[in-house]
């Protein structure tokens, strides 16, 4: 007599933590939250099978509301430790967090070689031109010109364009999400999990406490979806989307199929022979 175990569906409240949310009220970052629960439930992930890795800052918080593996690295520095984490667990689906003064300031270095590496990885980075812990001086993301409490003068260089770097750089999978429309954005996160390789997700999570010229409205506003005959695997077509300024399109821009790192060390993993073991406990012997 054959034993079937199934496995019971899992809801969204499953992969929430015993910690509530410190964010301020009306923050973009519960949106983003909730569209991440939904789309581990939408997986049916074990919580305990969930590896959640953020940088510094109001959104790298997110590990922390949630029943899965947080690690709260350093600013920054959240790619590195993802990328050896998934090295060592590849059967656990490994998520990034952060903002995007962490992902495109102090990180940028680390992002461009992770997305270069394809490695298998789904990064959600919360963008709201500012950074928020440190009281709202202005990110790279901000327009040229955006004044905040912390920048009073007006931010003075032009904006990265998060979608264009990623694009660039050989992402396999980039689109771009809004905190206000967590239904579609849980949506993207739940393909980007399910992508082999690394899926790029910048997501507008406006911050009503520092930054009160990209609010909610605005991005309402200046936001429009991708049209529905969009051709994803166009790259030319998203990089004409990406430049668009007027309006800012939603969706998903790009996906391809690539091998990923992991494929690369699986097939160039190199065999130790017994001759190189002697080599090497040769060398061993003559330093003892």
């Amino acid at each position: 007599m054959s034993s079937v175990v199934t496995v019971e569906k899992r809801k969204v409240n499953d992969y929430k933590g015993d910690e509530r949310p410190t964010w301020c009220p009306g923050c973009g970052d519960f949106g983003v939250l909730n569209a991440v629960f939904k789309a581990l439930s939408e997986h049916n992930f074990d919580p305990k099978n969930v590896i959640i890795v953020s940088g510094i800052g109001c959104s790298s918080r997110l590990p922390f509301f949630t029943d899965a593996y947080g690690f709260h690295t350093v600013h920054g520095r959240a790619m590195p430790v993802a990328a050896g984490i998934r090295a060592v667990q590849p059967d656990m689906p490994v998520l990034a967090m952060g903002g995007d003064g962490d992902a495109f300031a102090i990180g940028v270095g680390h992002l461009i070689h992770a997305i270069r590496r394809n490695l298998n990885i789904c990064y959600v980075v919360m963008d709201n031109a500012v950074y928020g812990l440190t009281k709202g001086q202005t990110s790279p993301t901000a327009e040229r010109g955006l004044a905040t409490k912390a920048t009073p003068q007006g931010a003075s260089d032009p904006a990265v364009n998060p979608l264009l770097l990623a694009l660039a750089t050989g992402c396999t999978f980039v689109a771009r999400g809004f905190s206000s429309k967590p239904k579609e954005l849980a949506d993207l996160i739940t393909r980007g999990i399910a992508h082999e390789g690394f899926a790029f997700i910048d997501t507008y999570s406006p911050c009503p406490t520092f930054n009160t010229v990209n609010t909610f409205k605005y991005y309402r506003d200046a936001t429009e979806d991708l049209p529905a005959d969009f051709d994803p695997t166009d790259f030319n077509t998203a990089l004409q989307y990406a430049a668009s300024e007027d309006p800012l399109y939603l969706g998903l821009y790009y996906q391809a199929e690539q091998p990923t790192f992991e494929d690369h060390i699986r097939n160039n993993k190199p065999e130790v022979t017994s001759s190189a073991m002697t080599v090497v406990e040769s060398l061993f012997d003559q330093m003892s």
